[in-house]
């Protein structure tokens, strides 16, 4: 997920990791230095972004918590009261990606809370704005929001792969399944953004009575799909 960020924001970065050739070629990547210690990024950086495993959260806080002018963190299951907790008397922002930031197409998550510092609160909005949507949730609802939105696009690959199986099934070659699907599944998106996010009317646009797609949803609907993601979302929030 770090080389996701970097790569959205396309800016040089400073960083490190337990690999050091991991975080040199993300540096060769983007730009910016690969240093030998968190503690380096964070007497060097204006914001440190936590993206460890979240059990390390009091482990690199020790190293980084003296040096750090304000902290972002991307830790699942790690409310902003714990962040806050290991790093006190500075800003600190508990952030969710999706992986599409990559490709500026992304879903971005940030806890709500009270202004810490205005200039610095509205640099970290822009910020996140340039790689998708950005949307503020409290704090209570931000793991239920990325059990909908950052395990999503492996749950959106492996319906693309089930079409394309499908359409393999009846004899079209597996790139002209792959590029009709993909396109598909696109140009539905920005059609559902463009029309304020209203299925209803998206499903209505291309069903006709007794018609294939009428006829297909039926199928959908009888093979339990709706379910499915609701019960997906259910296994992601149990602990």
């Amino acid at each position: 997920m770090a080389r996701g960020l970097a790569l959205g924001w396309d800016r040089p970065v400073l960083c490190t990791d337990v690999v050091a050739e991991r975080a040199q070629a993300l540096a060769d990547e983007v730009g910016g230095e690969a240093l030998a210690s968190a503690a380096e990024v964070a007497q060097r950086a204006d914001v440190v972004v936590l993206c460890h495993k979240p059990p390390q959260l009091a482990a690199v806080a020790a190293e980084v918590a003296p040096h750090a002018k304000a902290i972002v963190s991307i830790l699942a299951a790690t409310a902003l009261a714990e962040v806050k907790a290991a790093y006190p008397d500075r800003p600190v922002y508990r952030i969710l990606p999706s992986t599409p930031v990559e490709v500026r197409q992304g879903a971005v998550i940030l806890a709500a809370d009270d202004e810490q510092d205005a200039e610095l609160d509205a640099a970290l909005r822009g910020l996140l704005e340039e790689l998708g949507t950005l949307v503020v949730l409290d704090d209570t609802m931000v793991d239920v929001a990325m059990g909908l939105m950052s395990n999503a696009p492996a749950y959106y690959a492996l319906v693309v792969e089930s079409q394309v199986d499908a359409g393999v099934r009846h004899g079209l070659t597996a790139d002209q399944a792959s590029r009709l699907v993909v396109q598909t599944m696109a140009g539905t998106a920005e059609l559902l953004r463009r029309q304020g996010y209203d299925t209803l009317a998206a499903r209505r646009a291309v069903t006709s009575p007794g018609g294939s797609t009428a006829r297909g949803l039926d199928a959908l609907e009888r093979g339990g799909v709706r379910a499915a993601f609701s019960d997906a979302l259910d296994a992601i929030l149990k602990r």
